[in-house]
């Protein structure tokens, strides 16, 4: 085992350990992930010769010539029109009328317009901050505690990337060629499953901890509460729903539901009165900073996956894994801690750039559906936005609150648990993630 370990070790070479290192020295010097990418693919190409530096720029432009890509910047988008229309609040009004009948009300209200939201804007961080704005303040005075309700709110915004439509599928789905809208439909149950544990995980602390109590209210009363905040809010949910329907009834691909979707939040809120076009510059902006870090990162994974299938990293990975153990179970399972592991310490677009062309391999390799693999992997590093060191959601609900990070990721632990299960539920079990796909997919 450990003789078959070292030999794929050796092979490998100085043209692989050699980028690895720069590119963790690059990072740990706080250079952006995206330039840290860049130069460790750039390095791997000469000392490997694997592709010629007169083709990178032709590489670097076929990597983002995508139409499925479209979307990213859409989407994400729709999300600050959606904050800045207030059209958000009323995601928040109905989850609470939906809620508001049980003990911990408030706190299932906070989860659920978590999924609403990711529902849209397709971004954990987005969803953090937004809903952090709306509901920590008011889950602390429901009687949470602060870093509680901080860890709640991270805890529910990691539905961003998990939750169709998520940048996350579409950049795994590019890399990986498989169908965004395949991997969407694919993502349904395993997002709604993850979206549960979230809620029932708040519950049942809420239920121990007694810090929120229940509205008296009969069935009649609840009923017409519900009615007249659906009512007054009913156009936000046009969004979602044009969405939805769009993309799962296969009348609009996910790009072109972006698009509609943003014409009609920002239509919306001119009807509102609430969208000026002097917002327009700061929205703008905003979504060309999201779209700059995440776009250069996209460009270099196709030279960076032709490096490394040339240097033969994909191969020898399957073959040290394999050497260690030929159960598709225990190979699963490394998989997974793998995959967690790298959610602790990166974001979610490298290790997606990173981590899926070499993981590909082993999971084909063991007879794994290439979309189980996909949801597996997206669902996987979505526990790492909740979990130290680098769990982006911990710095975003710290950051609009003040709190310490380390007592809001103590906070989370009960979620992280149950947010593990599902993921091993989704690894373990295919029909989670395929049996809403055609036959052709299974």
């Amino acid at each position: 085992m450990w003789q078959a370990l070292q030999e794929t070790s050796l092979q490998l070479g100085w043209d692989f350990y050699g980028p690895v290192l720069i590119f963790v020295v690059l990072v740990a010097l706080a250079v952006p992930v995206w330039a840290s990418i860049g130069v460790s693919t750039i390095l791997m190409l000469v000392w490997s010769g694997a592709l010629p530096l007169s083709l990178l720029g032709e590489k670097l432009f076929s990597g983002i010539d995508a139409f499925a890509l479209t979307a990213v910047p859409l989407f994400i988008l729709t999300g600050d029109v959606l904050v800045r229309t207030g059209l958000s609040r009323k995601f928040l009004d109905v989850a609470e009328a939906l809620t508001c009948w049980a003990k911990g009300g408030f706190g299932s209200a906070t989860v659920l317009v978590c999924g609403m939201f990711a529902a849209i804007s397709g971004s954990d961080a987005a969803g953090a901050a937004a809903v952090g704005r709306m509901t920590i303040d008011r889950l602390v005075e429901s009687g949470y505690p602060r870093p509680y309700a901080c860890a709640l709110v991270a805890a529910g915004a990691c539905t961003g990337i998990l939750i169709p439509p998520s940048i996350a599928y579409i950049i795994i789905g590019l890399v990986l060629g498989i169908a965004v809208s395949t991997l969407f439909l694919a993502a349904l149950i395993p997002g709604i499953l993850i979206l549960l544990s979230i809620l029932a995980t708040n519950v049942v602390m809420n239920r121990l901890n007694g810090w929120e109590g229940g509205g008296i209210m009969t069935p009649a009363e609840w009923r017409a509460n519900l009615w007249r905040t659906i009512k007054s809010g009913w156009y936000a949910f046009l969004v979602p729903g044009i969405i939805f329907y769009g993309i799962f009834s296969g009348r609009l691909t996910p790009t072109e539901a972006g698009a509609v979707a943003v014409v009609v939040t920002i239509v919306m809120g001119f009807i509102l009165g609430t969208l000026k076009l002097s917002d327009f510059p700061a929205m703008l902006v905003s979504s060309a900073k999201v779209n700059g870090v995440i776009l250069p990162i996209i460009a270099f994974s196709i030279p960076l996956a032709e490096a490394l299938a040339i240097i033969g990293v994909p191969q020898g990975f399957v073959g040290a894994l394999t050497s260690l153990s030929d159960n598709e179970y225990v190979l699963i399972g490394m998989m997974v801690l793998i995959l967690i592991a790298a959610g602790c310490v990166m974001e979610t677009t490298p290790n997606i750039v990173i981590l899926a062309p070499i993981l590909k391999p082993l999971a084909d390799n063991i007879g794994m559906n290439e979309v189980q693999f996909c949801i597996m992997m997206i669902t996987a590093l979505g526990v790492g936005f909740i979990t130290p060191p680098l769990g982006l959601n911990l710095f975003v609900v710290s950051g609009i609150t003040g709190e310490s990070i380390l007592r809001i990721a103590h906070r989370a632990i009960p979620f992280v648990f149950f947010m593990l299960i599902v993921t091993l539920l989704i690894a373990y079990v295919p029909a989670i993630s395929t049996s809403l796909l055609p036959e052709l997919y299974r």
